[in-house]
């Protein structure tokens, strides 16, 4: 009996620690697929500006900002909105302002709405998920360079979009002890 309390010993702490393996794993992996297929509103990371213009539609994207409830930033778009036709490169600016007495690294996350068009919708260059540190009373520009990928004009479920929201998130960043 004493062997078969060992084996299950053995088997409840390898459970344990796979479970903590994946617990410490789910944020990258979850991060990557959505990057990778545009899930939960999640915007693709493109590695070049596009080439292939759409004509004859133009989508209107809106640009919202949002800072968290500890975070003493004021961080707004430059812009609220701008239209672009699909293929077409489009450039937004942000602008982050640390109001606090100290020095902060913030990150900021970001989704696009409706879900649907996430897939669509590439960043070639963002300041998201990158640390970005403010002096105190610093401000600075961000830049966001996107477009839309041209199968969006294929796609029949978007046939009826006529706006896509680009939504910025900052947090302070706080590194694991």
């Amino acid at each position: 009996m004493h062997q078969k309390d060992n084996h299950i010993a053995i088997i409840l702490v390898g459970i344990t620690v796979f479970m903590l393996a994946v617990a410490f794993a789910s944020v990258p992996l979850y991060r990557l697929i959505c990057q990778k297929t545009g899930f939960g509103g999640t915007p693709q990371k493109a590695l070049a500006i596009s080439n292939t213009v759409v004509q004859g539609r133009e989508i209107i994207v809106q640009f919202t900002a949002n800072t968290h409830r500890d975070l003493p930033w004021g961080f707004r778009p430059m812009q609220h909105e701008s239209k672009v036709k699909i293929g077409e490169n489009g450039l937004a600016y942000y602008y982050a302002e640390n109001k606090s007495e100290r020095p902060i690294v913030g990150m900021a996350t970001y989704n696009v709405s409706p879900d649907k068009a996430a897939i669509y919708f590439n960043k070639v260059q963002c300041f998201c998920f990158e640390q970005q540190k403010l002096n105190p009373g610093q401000g600075m520009e961000m830049p966001v360079l996107f477009f839309l990928d041209p199968e969006f004009a294929k796609d029949p479920a978007l046939k009826d979009v006529k706006t896509i929201t680009l939504s910025y998130t900052f947090f302070e960043y706080k590194k694991r002890k």
